[in-house]
């Protein structure tokens, strides 16, 4: 079992574990420290880079959308230190959320002639739409990917675009707020390899992560590349990529001298399924540190 897993959500984004629920939900998969990264956003129940709860360990962290040249990827803060320019960031990203999750709600609810009775709030997301249309009598949808599928992927009649920041602006950001700045799942990219190559002004990259199954469900692996999934990204269909992926990740860590990293992407409550072991974690809370 990891050490320490390093990409947990929670109900301040798209998660359904609240912030204070999650040191036993740790405890549970017999992990130590865990960094909470909702997305585009910085939780407010943690107010520094490294805290503890209940003898967990907590990393504060925020995973950030960005637009890179050839698609849009993820990037993962660790430690973050709050700075004006990122507390101004987030709280456009969130303005931004809520009027793009009112825009998907109504374009689902006329599509299938239902009324979600969503509440559109702060943290709001695709994923609470999904579970939404899952859950309501009057659809025949009993998993959370076909909605995406249908309906609310990034191919979707539902579908509504965010205004993410670029890439070199959400590394600024984020270099300026925490101790190290990754990429997240290189391999649930339609380009991987273009992924790989924004590392080179990175500190780290996800290398320890469910592979091979849609981004946003906690679930083990699928057992297979999926086309669309939970965060609305394609994932990629190229077999060599998923053949030779993780050596692929590891010529990147070694390339651009990255920290290893790694975590569940849970959006549930089942941490563990994967992380980092000590002494990678350790490298780490050195950098968050300083």
């Amino acid at each position: 079992m990891p050490h320490a897993d390093l990409h947990v959500h929670t109900t301040a984004s798209d998660g359904t574990l609240a912030l204070d629920e999650v040191p036993a939900a740790a405890r549970r998969a017999g992990v130590e420290a865990v960094a909470v990264t909702d997305h585009d956003t910085l939780n407010t129940g943690l107010d520094a880079p490294l805290s503890e709860r209940d003898g967990i360990e907590f990393v504060r962290g925020i995973e950030l959308r960005v637009a890179a040249p050839a698609q849009r990827v993820d990037l993962l803060g660790y430690g973050v230190r709050e700075t004006p320019a990122l507390r101004e960031e987030t709280a456009r990203l969130e303005r931004d959320r809520i009027e793009r999750g009112r825009r998907i709600v109504a374009n689902v609810e006329s599509r299938l002639g239902i009324d979600l009775g969503l509440d559109v709030e702060p943290g709001f997301g695709r994923p609470h739409v999904a579970r939404a249309v899952v859950a309501h009598p009057g659809t025949d949808y009993d998993e959370v990917g076909a909605v995406f599928d249908d309906l609310i992927g990034e191919d979707g009649p539902c579908y509504v675009a965010r205004d993410v920041p670029t890439f070199e602006r959400g590394r600024d950001l984020l270099s300026d707020a925490c101790g190290a700045v990754g990429l997240a799942h290189p391999l649930r990219y339609a380009d991987p390899d273009a992924a790989l190559a924004l590392c080179e002004s990175l500190d780290a990259v996800e290398v320890h992560y469910p592979y091979d199954r849609p981004v946003g469900q906690s679930a083990g692996p699928t057992g297979g590349s999926v086309r669309g999934n939970a965060s609305g990204e394609t994932a990629s269909d190229d077999a060599d990529a998923h053949e030779d992926g993780p050596a692929r990740v590891e010529r990147a860590v070694e390339r651009y001298d990255l920290l290893s990293l790694g975590g569940s992407d849970v959006h549930d409550e089942t941490l563990g399924v994967a992380g980092i072991d000590s002494g990678e974690y350790l490298r780490l809370r050195r950098r968050i540190r300083g």
